[in-house]
């Protein structure tokens, strides 16, 4: 009887969705998103008053997000977009605001999100996403997916700009980077957890670069512009986000 109260308990209070073909589509159009919806601002108003802005969204994000004690598809949905463009401008601001070289930020992050796994390791013992079931565990998991956001901005930038591959050749490079853990999971047995946490930081720069080569002129992008390429990705997610809420595929109880 316990088991089975304990086993409720955790099913209630799970706090992330499944991880589906939707969960990843949706990542990556809030990468993207985050993306171009972070350049678009800081470069259309003041930055610190996008910056501000941004900070704002992630507060109300994160704070709803940890309020509700189910997984809600769209206050989890927009707590990983207000991440993704936080996690954006908070990449940027090191090189733009203080001249800091892209590769010192991408290794300045991967450092704080090594120190990140390392404590929610050692507290919680596990890392896995499907335990994510009570406040600590969520804390120390959105502590992760902001520390993996900056980083994927700082390495997408790092490739397309101080390595000169362009946003195209950096797309390409992190869609390879993507599916290696995919295939070596499903081939070779790779762990599990491992896998995931690899593919999720690569969607990051993955999606960033495909954005910015829809939306930038330089770098061999196409020029669309930042304001319409956020544009078709706010559509997509919310198409998205809105069909998973109807139909509940991403959660295991679907009569949630």
């Amino acid at each position: 009887m316990k088991k089975i109260i304990s086993l409720l308990s955790r099913q209630t209070l799970r706090k992330v969705p499944e991880i589906t073909i939707y969960f990843w589509i949706i990542k990556l159009l809030t990468t993207a998103m985050g993306e171009s919806t972070s350049d678009y601002l800081v470069q259309t108003i003041n930055p610190v008053v996008a910056v501000s802005i941004g900070a704002v969204g992630l507060v109300i994000g994160l704070l709803l997000q940890l309020w509700v004690r189910k997984y809600i598809a769209w206050i989890y949905w927009f707590a990983v977009t207000m991440v993704a463009i936080f996690g954006t401008m908070a990449a940027d601001v090191l090189h733009v605001g203080f001249g800091i070289p892209y590769i010192v930020s991408t290794i300045f992050f991967a450092v704080v999100l090594a120190i990140v796994f390392f404590i929610w390791h050692k507290n919680e013992k596990t890392l896995s996403i499907h335990s994510i079931a009570n406040r600590r565990r969520e804390i120390f998991y959105w502590a992760t997916v902001l520390a993996t956001f900056a980083l994927g901005t700082a390495a997408g930038d790092l490739t397309a700009s101080t390595f000169n591959l362009g946003y195209l050749s950096s797309a390409i490079l992190f869609a390879i980077l993507f599916a290696i853990p995919a295939i070596a999971y499903w081939k070779f047995g790779l762990n599990e957890i491992f896998a995931f946490w690899f593919a999720y930081i690569i969607t990051r720069p993955l999606g960033a670069s495909f954005a910015d080569w829809f939306g930038k002129p330089f770098l061999g992008g196409l020029g669309f512009g930042d304001a319409k390429v956020s544009a078709v990705l706010t559509i997509l997610i919310i198409i998205f986000v809105a069909y998973l809420s109807i139909t509940h595929k991403d959660s295991k109880n679907k009569s949630e």
